[in-house]
Protein backbone atom coordinates (compact mmCIF):
# COMPACT_ATOMS: atom_id res chain seq x y z
CA UNK A 1 0.00 0.00 0.00
CA UNK A 2 1.23 3.35 -0.71
CA UNK A 3 2.19 5.50 1.94
CA UNK A 4 0.98 9.39 2.37
CA UNK A 5 1.58 11.96 4.40
CA UNK A 6 -1.05 14.59 6.22
CA UNK A 7 -0.80 17.58 4.01
CA UNK A 8 0.41 15.97 0.50
CA UNK A 9 -1.42 16.77 -2.52
CA UNK A 10 -2.76 15.42 -5.41
CA UNK A 11 -1.33 15.80 -8.88
CA UNK A 12 -0.58 14.41 -12.36
CA UNK A 13 2.13 11.90 -12.17
CA UNK A 14 3.93 12.26 -15.65
CA UNK A 15 4.76 8.57 -17.00
CA UNK A 16 8.16 8.49 -18.35
CA UNK A 17 9.15 7.98 -22.04
CA UNK A 18 10.29 4.54 -21.13
CA UNK A 19 7.57 3.88 -18.97
CA UNK A 20 5.18 5.10 -21.92
CA UNK A 21 7.26 2.79 -24.25
CA UNK A 22 7.47 -0.04 -22.42
CA UNK A 23 3.69 -0.33 -21.71
CA UNK A 24 3.43 -0.57 -25.01
CA UNK A 25 5.97 -3.23 -25.82
CA UNK A 26 4.52 -5.23 -23.20
CA UNK A 27 1.23 -5.72 -24.41
CA UNK A 28 1.27 -9.23 -26.17
CA UNK A 29 -1.46 -7.73 -28.91
CA UNK A 30 -0.39 -4.18 -29.51
CA UNK A 31 1.68 -4.46 -32.98
CA UNK A 32 2.66 -2.20 -36.08
CA UNK A 33 5.28 0.00 -37.49
CA UNK A 34 7.30 2.90 -37.58
CA UNK A 35 7.83 4.97 -40.88
CA UNK A 36 10.03 8.39 -40.11
CA UNK A 37 11.30 10.51 -42.94
CA UNK A 38 13.13 13.87 -42.54
CA UNK A 39 14.65 14.17 -38.62
CA UNK A 40 15.62 9.95 -38.07
CA UNK A 41 13.99 7.26 -36.24
CA UNK A 42 13.88 8.94 -32.91
CA UNK A 43 10.16 7.65 -32.14
CA UNK A 44 10.78 4.02 -33.19
CA UNK A 45 14.46 4.51 -30.79
CA UNK A 46 12.33 5.24 -27.79
CA UNK A 47 10.49 1.60 -27.93
CA UNK A 48 13.97 -0.13 -28.91
CA UNK A 49 15.49 1.08 -26.10
CA UNK A 50 12.86 0.34 -23.43
CA UNK A 51 13.24 -3.05 -24.12
CA UNK A 52 10.94 -6.14 -24.76
CA UNK A 53 10.19 -4.87 -28.61
CA UNK A 54 10.18 -7.80 -30.78
CA UNK A 55 7.01 -8.45 -29.81
CA UNK A 56 5.35 -4.97 -31.03
CA UNK A 57 7.62 -3.60 -33.57
CA UNK A 58 7.05 -5.38 -36.76
CA UNK A 59 9.50 -3.11 -38.81
CA UNK A 60 10.41 0.38 -38.60
CA UNK A 61 11.80 1.85 -41.74
CA UNK A 62 12.90 5.52 -43.08
CA UNK A 63 12.60 5.76 -46.48
CA UNK A 64 15.09 8.83 -46.63
CA UNK A 65 15.79 8.92 -50.42
CA UNK A 66 13.25 10.75 -52.59
CA UNK A 67 12.94 8.19 -55.60
CA UNK A 68 13.37 5.21 -53.00
CA UNK A 69 10.33 7.08 -51.50
CA UNK A 70 8.20 7.66 -54.67
CA UNK A 71 8.96 3.89 -55.36
CA UNK A 72 7.13 2.75 -51.91
CA UNK A 73 4.46 5.47 -51.59
CA UNK A 74 4.37 6.82 -55.09
CA UNK A 75 4.39 10.35 -56.60
CA UNK A 76 2.24 13.57 -54.99
CA UNK A 77 0.59 15.49 -57.13
CA UNK A 78 2.25 18.34 -55.81
CA UNK A 79 6.00 16.91 -55.83
CA UNK A 80 5.78 17.90 -52.01
CA UNK A 81 6.80 15.24 -49.27
CA UNK A 82 6.07 16.99 -46.08
CA UNK A 83 2.45 16.86 -46.94
CA UNK A 84 -0.78 15.28 -45.04
CA UNK A 85 -1.46 13.69 -48.28
CA UNK A 86 2.18 12.22 -48.03
CA UNK A 87 1.82 11.22 -44.19
CA UNK A 88 -1.93 9.30 -45.47
CA UNK A 89 -0.27 7.30 -48.39
CA UNK A 90 2.87 6.51 -45.85
CA UNK A 91 0.07 5.41 -42.80
CA UNK A 92 -2.25 3.71 -45.76
CA UNK A 93 0.75 1.91 -47.34
CA UNK A 94 1.70 0.23 -43.65
CA UNK A 95 -1.74 -1.04 -42.53
CA UNK A 96 -2.28 -2.68 -45.67
CA UNK A 97 1.16 -5.00 -45.88
CA UNK A 98 0.41 -5.69 -42.15
CA UNK A 99 -2.97 -7.07 -43.12
CA UNK A 100 -1.59 -8.88 -46.14
CA UNK A 101 1.55 -10.31 -44.28
CA UNK A 102 -0.46 -11.45 -40.56
CA UNK A 103 -3.60 -13.63 -41.48
CA UNK A 104 -6.12 -12.89 -38.82
CA UNK A 105 -6.73 -16.31 -38.53
CA UNK A 106 -2.74 -16.73 -37.37
CA UNK A 107 -3.63 -13.28 -35.09
CA UNK A 108 -7.21 -12.72 -33.88
CA UNK A 109 -6.52 -10.63 -31.68
CA UNK A 110 -3.28 -8.38 -32.66
CA UNK A 111 -4.13 -4.76 -32.78
CA UNK A 112 -2.44 -3.14 -35.79
CA UNK A 113 -1.09 0.58 -35.75
CA UNK A 114 0.84 2.53 -38.18
CA UNK A 115 2.61 5.16 -37.01
CA UNK A 116 4.28 7.43 -39.12
CA UNK A 117 5.98 11.04 -39.79
CA UNK A 118 7.41 13.21 -42.74
CA UNK A 119 9.15 16.47 -41.66
CA UNK A 120 11.82 18.91 -42.56
CA UNK A 121 13.88 20.18 -39.98
CA UNK A 122 15.74 23.17 -39.65
CA UNK A 123 17.90 24.14 -43.12
CA UNK A 124 21.50 25.29 -42.50
CA UNK A 125 21.16 28.25 -42.86
CA UNK A 126 18.90 28.48 -39.77
CA UNK A 127 16.30 30.37 -41.80
CA UNK A 128 13.40 28.28 -41.47
CA UNK A 129 12.66 26.47 -38.12
CA UNK A 130 10.82 23.54 -39.66
CA UNK A 131 7.68 21.67 -39.81
CA UNK A 132 6.03 18.40 -40.26
CA UNK A 133 3.36 15.78 -40.02
CA UNK A 134 2.80 12.78 -37.49
CA UNK A 135 0.47 10.39 -37.19
CA UNK A 136 -0.88 7.04 -36.66
CA UNK A 137 -3.68 4.79 -37.86
CA UNK A 138 -4.46 1.87 -35.02
CA UNK A 139 -6.92 -0.33 -33.81
CA UNK A 140 -8.35 -0.84 -30.18
CA UNK A 141 -10.40 -3.48 -30.96
CA UNK A 142 -9.57 -6.16 -33.90
CA UNK A 143 -12.73 -6.35 -34.84
CA UNK A 144 -13.07 -2.52 -35.27
CA UNK A 145 -12.59 -0.33 -38.23
CA UNK A 146 -8.58 2.00 -37.81
CA UNK A 147 -8.54 4.99 -35.50
CA UNK A 148 -6.67 8.11 -37.28
CA UNK A 149 -4.98 10.91 -35.10
CA UNK A 150 -2.77 13.39 -37.60
CA UNK A 151 -0.89 16.91 -36.24
CA UNK A 152 0.88 19.16 -38.26
CA UNK A 153 4.25 20.97 -36.77
CA UNK A 154 6.42 23.77 -36.11
CA UNK A 155 9.86 23.69 -34.75
CA UNK A 156 11.13 25.86 -32.66
CA UNK A 157 14.21 24.89 -31.43
CA UNK A 158 17.20 26.00 -33.68
CA UNK A 159 19.06 22.97 -33.78
CA UNK A 160 18.25 19.84 -36.04
CA UNK A 161 19.63 17.28 -33.25
CA UNK A 162 17.18 18.76 -30.56
CA UNK A 163 14.25 19.03 -33.15
CA UNK A 164 14.70 15.41 -33.86
CA UNK A 165 14.65 14.54 -30.20
CA UNK A 166 11.67 16.84 -29.41
CA UNK A 167 10.13 14.72 -32.36
CA UNK A 168 10.84 11.39 -30.58
CA UNK A 169 9.49 12.52 -27.54
CA UNK A 170 6.36 13.92 -29.21
CA UNK A 171 5.72 10.01 -31.38
CA UNK A 172 6.11 8.14 -28.59
CA UNK A 173 3.87 10.58 -26.59
CA UNK A 174 1.01 10.51 -29.33
CA UNK A 175 1.16 6.37 -29.25
CA UNK A 176 0.88 6.27 -25.88
CA UNK A 177 -2.17 8.60 -25.84
CA UNK A 178 -3.86 6.95 -28.79
CA UNK A 179 -3.61 3.58 -26.77
CA UNK A 180 -4.66 5.14 -23.20
CA UNK A 181 -5.85 7.84 -23.67
CA UNK A 182 -8.20 7.87 -26.62
CA UNK A 183 -11.44 7.98 -24.14
CA UNK A 184 -10.17 11.92 -22.84
CA UNK A 185 -9.21 13.52 -26.16
CA UNK A 186 -9.16 16.71 -24.30
CA UNK A 187 -6.59 15.26 -22.01
CA UNK A 188 -4.58 13.19 -24.89
CA UNK A 189 -3.74 16.73 -26.66
CA UNK A 190 -1.87 18.12 -23.20
CA UNK A 191 -0.07 14.73 -22.90
CA UNK A 192 1.17 15.38 -26.05
CA UNK A 193 3.53 17.95 -24.28
CA UNK A 194 4.88 15.56 -21.68
CA UNK A 195 8.34 15.84 -21.37
CA UNK A 196 8.30 18.98 -23.71
CA UNK A 197 8.11 22.52 -23.67
CA UNK A 198 6.00 24.80 -25.37
CA UNK A 199 8.86 27.01 -26.68
CA UNK A 200 10.12 23.73 -28.29
CA UNK A 201 7.48 22.78 -30.53
CA UNK A 202 3.92 24.23 -31.64
CA UNK A 203 1.04 21.92 -33.07
CA UNK A 204 -1.36 24.16 -35.39
CA UNK A 205 -3.63 21.28 -36.59
CA UNK A 206 -5.12 18.28 -35.26
CA UNK A 207 -7.56 15.53 -37.06
CA UNK A 208 -9.23 12.95 -34.96
CA UNK A 209 -10.98 10.26 -37.46
CA UNK A 210 -12.50 6.60 -36.69
CA UNK A 211 -15.04 4.60 -34.36
CA UNK A 212 -13.39 5.63 -30.45
CA UNK A 213 -13.58 9.29 -31.95
CA UNK A 214 -17.00 9.49 -33.08
CA UNK A 215 -18.28 11.73 -30.62
CA UNK A 216 -15.20 14.08 -31.17
CA UNK A 217 -15.90 17.69 -32.87
CA UNK A 218 -12.16 18.51 -34.68
CA UNK A 219 -13.05 22.11 -34.54
CA UNK A 220 -13.29 22.27 -30.83
CA UNK A 221 -10.14 20.56 -30.68
CA UNK A 222 -8.50 22.81 -32.40
CA UNK A 223 -9.74 25.61 -30.25
CA UNK A 224 -8.49 23.55 -27.44
CA UNK A 225 -5.13 24.15 -29.38
CA UNK A 226 -5.20 27.94 -28.67
CA UNK A 227 -6.98 27.34 -25.24
CA UNK A 228 -4.02 25.52 -23.95
CA UNK A 229 -1.33 27.68 -26.20
CA UNK A 230 -0.24 25.02 -28.41
CA UNK A 231 -0.41 27.45 -31.47
CA UNK A 232 -1.30 31.12 -31.43
CA UNK A 233 -4.07 30.56 -34.02
CA UNK A 234 -6.03 28.14 -36.06
CA UNK A 235 -8.06 28.33 -38.90
CA UNK A 236 -11.32 26.74 -40.36
CA UNK A 237 -12.56 26.49 -44.15
CA UNK A 238 -16.05 27.85 -45.44
CA UNK A 239 -16.93 23.74 -45.21
CA UNK A 240 -16.32 24.04 -41.38
CA UNK A 241 -13.32 21.87 -41.52
CA UNK A 242 -9.78 22.12 -39.73
CA UNK A 243 -7.52 23.35 -42.54
CA UNK A 244 -3.52 24.19 -42.07
CA UNK A 245 -3.17 28.25 -41.93
CA UNK A 246 -0.24 27.63 -44.05
CA UNK A 247 -1.65 25.70 -46.84
CA UNK A 248 -4.71 28.47 -46.82
CA UNK A 249 -2.03 31.93 -46.50
CA UNK A 250 1.19 30.91 -48.33
CA UNK A 251 2.28 33.71 -50.68
CA UNK A 252 -1.54 35.22 -50.41
CA UNK A 253 -2.46 39.10 -50.55
CA UNK A 254 -4.85 38.57 -47.44
CA UNK A 255 -7.40 41.54 -46.37
CA UNK A 256 -8.71 40.84 -42.73
CA UNK A 257 -11.11 41.06 -40.40
CA UNK A 258 -11.04 41.16 -36.63
CA UNK A 259 -14.77 41.51 -34.76
CA UNK A 260 -16.74 39.29 -32.15
CA UNK A 261 -19.46 38.12 -34.51
CA UNK A 262 -21.85 37.50 -31.75
CA UNK A 263 -23.57 36.77 -34.25
CA UNK A 264 -22.19 38.58 -37.40
CA UNK A 265 -24.24 41.51 -38.53
CA UNK A 266 -25.06 43.41 -41.92
CA UNK A 267 -22.52 46.19 -40.43
CA UNK A 268 -19.54 43.14 -40.63
CA UNK A 269 -20.65 42.10 -43.96
CA UNK A 270 -20.75 45.56 -45.55
CA UNK A 271 -17.37 46.26 -44.07
CA UNK A 272 -15.86 43.08 -45.51
CA UNK A 273 -17.67 43.88 -49.18
CA UNK A 274 -16.78 47.31 -49.19
CA UNK A 275 -12.87 46.52 -47.97
CA UNK A 276 -12.91 43.85 -50.32
CA UNK A 277 -13.98 46.13 -53.41
CA UNK A 278 -10.85 48.68 -52.06
CA UNK A 279 -8.10 45.99 -51.53
CA UNK A 280 -8.46 44.32 -54.75
CA UNK A 281 -8.16 47.37 -56.42
CA UNK A 282 -4.52 48.07 -55.06
CA UNK A 283 -1.26 47.96 -56.58
CA UNK A 284 0.67 44.40 -56.42
CA UNK A 285 -2.62 42.66 -55.43
CA UNK A 286 -4.06 40.12 -57.22
CA UNK A 287 -7.63 39.25 -56.54
CA UNK A 288 -7.24 35.16 -57.58
CA UNK A 289 -4.53 35.44 -55.26
CA UNK A 290 -6.28 37.00 -52.42
CA UNK A 291 -7.34 35.48 -49.31
CA UNK A 292 -9.85 37.00 -46.72
CA UNK A 293 -9.86 35.68 -42.75
CA UNK A 294 -12.23 36.97 -40.39
CA UNK A 295 -10.50 36.74 -37.11
CA UNK A 296 -11.93 35.95 -33.47
CA UNK A 297 -9.48 36.49 -30.55
CA UNK A 298 -9.83 34.65 -27.40
CA UNK A 299 -7.64 37.23 -25.72
CA UNK A 300 -9.80 39.63 -24.39
CA UNK A 301 -11.79 36.77 -23.29
CA UNK A 302 -9.14 34.80 -21.12
CA UNK A 303 -8.73 37.88 -18.96
CA UNK A 304 -12.20 37.80 -17.90
CA UNK A 305 -12.14 33.73 -16.96
CA UNK A 306 -13.37 30.23 -18.59
CA UNK A 307 -13.92 30.58 -21.76
CA UNK A 308 -17.29 29.52 -23.71
CA UNK A 309 -15.96 26.85 -26.15
CA UNK A 310 -19.05 26.32 -28.21
CA UNK A 311 -19.75 29.72 -27.76
CA UNK A 312 -17.11 30.03 -30.19
CA UNK A 313 -17.67 27.37 -32.18
CA UNK A 314 -21.22 29.03 -32.87
CA UNK A 315 -19.42 32.06 -34.51
CA UNK A 316 -17.34 30.11 -37.07
CA UNK A 317 -20.17 27.99 -38.03
CA UNK A 318 -21.93 31.16 -38.58
CA UNK A 319 -19.31 32.82 -40.88
CA UNK A 320 -18.29 29.81 -42.02
CA UNK A 321 -22.17 29.05 -43.16
CA UNK A 322 -21.36 32.41 -45.29
CA UNK A 323 -18.38 31.42 -47.48
CA UNK A 324 -16.05 32.94 -45.16
CA UNK A 325 -12.49 31.29 -43.60
CA UNK A 326 -12.53 32.15 -39.95
CA UNK A 327 -9.32 32.51 -37.90
CA UNK A 328 -9.16 31.49 -34.47
CA UNK A 329 -6.25 33.62 -32.65
CA UNK A 330 -4.56 34.07 -29.22
CA UNK A 331 -3.65 37.75 -30.61
CA UNK A 332 -5.40 40.57 -28.46
CA UNK A 333 -2.56 43.25 -30.76
CA UNK A 334 -3.46 43.95 -34.35
CA UNK A 335 0.43 44.18 -34.95
CA UNK A 336 1.11 40.07 -33.59
CA UNK A 337 -1.51 39.83 -36.17
CA UNK A 338 0.45 40.92 -39.02
CA UNK A 339 3.19 39.27 -37.73
CA UNK A 340 1.66 35.84 -37.95
CA UNK A 341 0.32 36.64 -41.45
CA UNK A 342 3.92 37.68 -42.18
CA UNK A 343 4.92 34.19 -41.65
CA UNK A 344 3.43 32.57 -44.78
CA UNK A 345 3.18 35.58 -46.86
CA UNK A 346 4.94 38.46 -48.43
CA UNK A 347 2.84 40.00 -50.34
CA UNK A 348 0.08 43.30 -49.41
CA UNK A 349 -2.35 43.00 -46.59
CA UNK A 350 -4.88 45.05 -45.38
CA UNK A 351 -7.48 45.31 -42.32
CA UNK A 352 -10.46 46.26 -42.50
CA UNK A 353 -11.65 47.84 -39.11
CA UNK A 354 -14.01 50.45 -37.14
CA UNK A 355 -13.10 53.92 -35.89
CA UNK A 356 -13.00 52.06 -32.09
CA UNK A 357 -10.90 50.07 -33.13
CA UNK A 358 -8.48 52.01 -35.02
CA UNK A 359 -8.43 54.64 -31.83
CA UNK A 360 -7.83 51.27 -29.83
CA UNK A 361 -4.71 50.80 -31.75
CA UNK A 362 -3.39 54.31 -31.27
CA UNK A 363 -3.67 53.49 -27.03
CA UNK A 364 -0.28 53.73 -25.69
CA UNK A 365 -1.22 50.82 -22.77
CA UNK A 366 -1.14 47.94 -24.90
CA UNK A 367 2.14 48.59 -25.52
CA UNK A 368 3.76 49.24 -22.41
CA UNK A 369 5.05 45.18 -22.16
CA UNK A 370 7.32 45.86 -25.31
CA UNK A 371 11.08 47.86 -24.78
CA UNK A 372 10.15 49.73 -28.45
CA UNK A 373 6.70 50.83 -26.85
CA UNK A 374 4.02 51.88 -29.36
CA UNK A 375 7.00 52.65 -31.89
CA UNK A 376 7.88 49.52 -31.92
CA UNK A 377 4.50 47.81 -32.27
CA UNK A 378 3.79 50.28 -35.07
CA UNK A 379 7.17 49.34 -37.21
CA UNK A 380 6.07 45.59 -37.01
CA UNK A 381 2.73 46.67 -37.83
CA UNK A 382 2.74 48.98 -40.92
CA UNK A 383 6.62 48.32 -41.90
CA UNK A 384 5.14 46.15 -45.22
CA UNK A 385 1.92 47.10 -47.25
CA UNK A 386 0.18 47.09 -45.30
CA UNK A 387 -3.38 49.25 -45.33
CA UNK A 388 -5.90 50.06 -42.52
CA UNK A 389 -9.80 50.22 -44.84
CA UNK A 390 -11.35 52.08 -42.02
CA UNK A 391 -15.31 51.77 -41.62
CA UNK A 392 -16.97 55.15 -40.62
CA UNK A 393 -19.17 55.40 -37.07
CA UNK A 394 -22.44 57.41 -36.91
CA UNK A 395 -22.69 59.55 -33.90
CA UNK A 396 -25.65 60.07 -31.39
CA UNK A 397 -26.25 63.04 -33.20
CA UNK A 398 -26.03 61.98 -36.39
CA UNK A 399 -22.57 62.87 -37.74
CA UNK A 400 -20.24 60.47 -38.67
CA UNK A 401 -16.91 59.74 -37.44
CA UNK A 402 -14.21 58.94 -40.18
CA UNK A 403 -10.34 59.09 -40.50
CA UNK A 404 -10.43 63.10 -41.42
CA UNK A 405 -11.85 64.27 -37.50
CA UNK A 406 -10.57 60.90 -35.81
CA UNK A 407 -9.69 61.70 -32.14
CA UNK A 408 -6.80 60.15 -30.27
CA UNK A 409 -4.43 60.89 -27.49
CA UNK A 410 -2.72 64.13 -27.84
CA UNK A 411 0.31 62.42 -27.63
CA UNK A 412 -0.48 59.86 -30.38
CA UNK A 413 -2.27 63.17 -33.09
CA UNK A 414 1.11 64.00 -34.93
CA UNK A 415 2.00 59.62 -35.17
CA UNK A 416 -1.55 58.68 -36.38
CA UNK A 417 -1.31 62.23 -38.75
CA UNK A 418 2.11 60.69 -40.54
CA UNK A 419 0.25 57.37 -41.30
CA UNK A 420 -2.84 59.40 -42.33
CA UNK A 421 -1.23 61.30 -45.03
CA UNK A 422 1.13 58.53 -45.99
CA UNK A 423 -2.06 56.38 -47.29
CA UNK A 424 -2.05 53.60 -44.27
CA UNK A 425 -5.34 54.62 -43.13
CA UNK A 426 -7.93 54.89 -45.84
CA UNK A 427 -11.89 55.58 -45.42
CA UNK A 428 -14.63 53.41 -46.71
CA UNK A 429 -16.80 55.44 -48.33
CA UNK A 430 -18.97 52.89 -50.15
CA UNK A 431 -21.04 52.24 -47.23
CA UNK A 432 -24.32 51.33 -46.16
CA UNK A 433 -25.66 54.10 -44.34
CA UNK A 434 -28.74 52.74 -43.39
CA UNK A 435 -26.95 50.04 -41.50
CA UNK A 436 -24.69 52.10 -39.11
CA UNK A 437 -26.51 51.79 -35.98
CA UNK A 438 -26.55 48.22 -36.50
CA UNK A 439 -24.39 46.63 -33.12
CA UNK A 440 -23.14 42.88 -32.55
CA UNK A 441 -24.19 43.71 -28.78
CA UNK A 442 -27.46 45.28 -29.72
CA UNK A 443 -28.26 42.21 -31.38
CA UNK A 444 -27.22 39.66 -28.86
CA UNK A 445 -29.53 41.64 -26.09
CA UNK A 446 -32.48 41.49 -28.19
CA UNK A 447 -32.21 37.57 -28.92
CA UNK A 448 -31.74 37.39 -25.01
CA UNK A 449 -34.29 39.51 -24.33
CA UNK A 450 -36.66 37.75 -26.64
CA UNK A 451 -37.45 40.87 -28.36
CA UNK A 452 -38.60 41.18 -32.26
CA UNK A 453 -37.18 42.94 -35.22
CA UNK A 454 -33.38 41.64 -34.80
CA UNK A 455 -33.54 38.78 -37.50
CA UNK A 456 -33.13 41.96 -40.26
CA UNK A 457 -30.18 43.33 -38.68
CA UNK A 458 -28.39 39.81 -39.81
CA UNK A 459 -27.30 39.06 -43.05
CA UNK A 460 -29.86 36.74 -45.01
CA UNK A 461 -29.92 32.92 -43.85
CA UNK A 462 -27.89 33.69 -40.47
CA UNK A 463 -31.26 34.04 -38.32
CA UNK A 464 -32.33 30.82 -39.71
CA UNK A 465 -29.21 29.30 -38.32
CA UNK A 466 -29.81 30.87 -35.21
CA UNK A 467 -33.33 30.12 -34.56
CA UNK A 468 -32.78 26.40 -35.71
CA UNK A 469 -29.56 25.83 -33.12
CA UNK A 470 -31.25 27.61 -30.29
CA UNK A 471 -27.74 29.99 -30.78
CA UNK A 472 -27.37 32.96 -27.87
CA UNK A 473 -30.51 32.37 -26.42
CA UNK A 474 -29.80 31.48 -22.72
CA UNK A 475 -26.11 33.23 -22.86
CA UNK A 476 -24.79 36.52 -20.63
CA UNK A 477 -23.93 39.26 -22.98
CA UNK A 478 -19.94 39.51 -23.59
CA UNK A 479 -18.46 42.62 -23.92
CA UNK A 480 -16.02 43.22 -26.59
CA UNK A 481 -13.43 46.09 -26.47
CA UNK A 482 -14.34 48.13 -29.83
CA UNK A 483 -15.93 45.62 -31.92
CA UNK A 484 -18.51 46.46 -33.62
Amino acid sequence: MEITIKGDKEFDDVPSLKTKALRINLNENIYGTFSEIGAGQETVRQFFRAGGASGTIAKAMSAYDKAFSDAIYGIEDDKRYVTEARLRKMLNHEVRLMEERLTRDDHPNKLFFSYANTVATIDFAKKYKGHGWVGIKYQIDPDQEYNEIILHVRFKENDARLQQETLGVLGTNLIYGAFYKYNEPKKLLKYLYDHLDKDQLEIDTINFSGPVFEDVDNRLMSLQLVKNGMTDAVMFAPDGNNVLPAKVLYKKNILALRGSFRPVTKVNMDMFHTSYDMFIKENKVDEAKTQVVFEITLSNLRAEGEIDEQDFMDRAKLLCSLGQTVLISNFQEYYKLVEYFSQYSKARMGLAMGVNNLVDIFDEKYYRHLSGGILEAFGKLFFKDLRVYLYPMENENGTLTTSEDLKVHPRMKELYKFFKYNGKVVDITDYDPKILTVFSRTVLKMITNGEAGWETMLPEGVSKIIKEKSLFSCETEEVYNGNQ
